[in-house]
């Protein structure tokens, strides 16, 4: 619960009478200007009281430690405050006092996980219809609200819908989710946020100072990292090291206490992932291991600064409250950008689904050793559509680059530009002149020339039956009618030119093409040698990409599988028939 800024606490008392009272209930604040990072709730409920608009429910929901229940006595007290109801009771008179203590007869806190019976639900709704004892309003808060049980949320509908005047419930809870609609709508609800680590900062620094004890800033700032949002547990936090510190507190002190590793450890384990060095990092794990490294305290460390390799990487150096020490934003801007965004977001996923699982075993350290290895084995990573798209795009893979390991990286892109059909010179020894001799060598040499540049052109150019002479360097291609949509799209305006262009080189001649279809009945035609379908599939880029990378096979080939296929056009809608109704 966050603590008060400007109110002096009370003292501590005699700890030889074992009467000590710890931080977070000394500093609770006990204003609304006293509710750190709650401004908006706090300005909300102040204007209420001013305008006299207070209503008779209220549910404040948030994360644990944040301040609701210290918001609802301030409320409390605001409402029955001796001086008047007022948005700034005056802490002095009876009912302020035992508000603040938790005494206030007219003022009910009730805990709603041991108090969540039907029967308790129904003594509240008995118990309103008396007056306050002694104050303007009887108040009834009931912390942790969404452990009630259905029949007890159901037996308080009534009452909490039209309670008497007189009356003025408060509910909180760090689960709105389990609460009913029915509860929510009767109900002003108030949002309570996360405090953030500077104001966290800040507070732990005035108290160090009130208790009489030094602390450094990066000590007090590893605490308000640590506590995730938590005023409360914060406090506690400090208290804790407080107590166990002799002289100054220090940020080692704190890694001792926690279980934490060192700054400069977290950034050495980080550099030694990200340069794919397994050996160093587990040397790493293992040197930390032995000196009682808490490995659930380390694994939130590195997703802390996974998250800030992901801030930097989307909002660059100056993004604000990284989380991460002041001395590591070096680090952490070094690594963001020898990293890519893809490879951060996957290495983040995979530390928060190590920490998850570790909730559930004892073997913490193996799966840290798991993440680590993981992480040091993946290269920079393309999406699923930045994939696809660099294998069906036309053109040589030339962006994308299978590891060994079988993972895929992102290397640098080469603008594909047009070939033009540059001729060589007659005689040289690449040229191969266009005769009925030579024309199986033309049209091996005119396949391997397309599946360098085009590879989808040329599985679909292997599928024709059959090719002629029919003029000076001209080339006649025919098909089968059954392949007449790989022959379409050989014969479009872009692919005739790119063919031409690759039969002028091979030839070294301009040369010119033209497409036919034939039946596969035709007289004078040799029938087709057997063709290996599995074979041609795996030469498709898409499929050997995978062969390469991943070691895949076709197994099964359905006979009417064809990848060069169109895409079938939709259907027009058939009239609907009178007698089928």
């Amino acid at each position: 619960m966050p603590a008060a800024k400007g109110t002096t606490p009370p003292t501590a008392a005699d700890p030889a009478r074992g009467e000590y009272t710890v931080v977070a209930r000394r500093y609770r604040p006990q204003q609304f200007a006293d509710l750190i990072g709650q401004e908006h709730v706090a300005a909300a409920l102040t204007n209420a009281l001013r305008a006299g608009r207070v209503a008779h429910a209220y549910l404040f929901t948030g994360a644990r430690g944040v301040g609701k229940t210290s918001a609802a006595r301030i409320l409390a007290k605001a409402l029955n405050c001796a001086a008047g109801t007022s948005p700034t009771p005056c802490d002095r008179c009876d009912s302020c006092r035992a508000v603040a203590t938790g005494d206030d007869v007219d003022v009910v806190e009730i805990d709603g996980a041991s108090n969540n019976l039907v029967a308790d639900a129904r003594e509240i709704r008995q118990n309103v219809g008396f007056k306050p004892a002694r104050s303007r309003y009887k108040v009834y808060i009931i912390d942790e609200v969404h452990m009630l049980s259905t029949p007890a949320f159901n037996a308080l509908l009534k009452t909490l819908e039209e309670p008497p005047p007189h009356v003025k419930f408060i509910f909180a809870t760090t689960e709105v989710g389990k609460i009913p609609v029915t509860i929510l709508s009767r109900c002003q609800r108030f949002d309570f946020a996360h405090v953030g680590p500077a104001k966290v900062f800040e507070q732990l620094k005035r108290i160090a100072s009130r208790e009489g004890y030094e602390a450094d800033d990066d000590a007090l700032k590893l605490i308000a990292r640590r506590a995730g949002g938590s005023m409360r547990d914060s406090q506690s936090l400090l208290d804790q090291l407080l107590a166990s510190a002799g002289g100054r507190l220090t940020a080692d002190q704190v890694h001792a206490v926690l279980g934490t590793s060192g700054d400069e450890r977290v950034t050495e384990l980080a550099t030694a992932i990200l340069r794919h060095d397994p050996a160093a990092a587990l040397d790493l794990l293992a040197g930390w291991a032995d000196r009682g490294l808490q490995v659930g305290e380390l694994v939130d460390q590195m997703v802390g600064y996974w998250r800030a390799l992901m801030l930097v990487a989307c909002g660059g150096p100056g993004v604000r409250e990284l989380p991460v020490a002041p001395g590591q934003r070096e680090s952490v801007a070094a690594h963001a950008q020898a990293a890519g965004l893809d490879t951060i977001l996957a290495g983040l996923e995979v530390w928060t689904n190590t920490r998850a699982r570790m909730r559930d075993t004892p073997h913490g350290l193996v799966l840290l050793e798991m993440a680590v290895v993981r992480l040091c084995r993946m290269g920079e990573l393309l999406s699923v559509g930045q994939l696809a798209h660099a294998l069906t795009r036309g053109g040589p893979a030339e962006a994308v680059g299978v590891k060994k390991n079988g993972q895929v990286s992102r290397e640098r892109e080469r603008p594909e530009a047009p070939t033009p059909p540059v001729a060589h010179a007659p005689g040289s020894p690449d040229v191969v002149p266009l005769t009925g001799a030579t024309l199986p060598e033309v049209w091996q040499r005119l396949i391997r020339h397309l599946n360098g540049r085009s590879p989808m052109l040329a599985a679909q150019l292997k599928l024709a039956m059959s090719s002629a002479i029919f003029g000076p360097n001209s080339l006649a291609i025919a098909f089968a009618a059954e392949y007449s949509h790989a022959r379409d799209s050989c014969a479009t305006e872009e692919n005739t030119r790119r063919i031409e262009a690759a039969l002028a080189q091979v030839t070294g001649k301009p040369a010119v093409v033209r497409f036919e279809s034939v039946g596969p009945g035709r007289a004078g035609q040799a029938p087709a040698a057997p063709r290996d379908r599995k074979a041609e599939l795996m030469q498709l880029p898409l499929f050997r990409k995978a062969g390469e990378a991943l070691g895949a096979q076709v197994w099964h080939l359905d006979d009417a599988f064809d990848p060069a296929a169109p895409p079938p056009e939709a259907a027009e809608p058939r009239p609907a028939d009178p007698d089928e109704e």
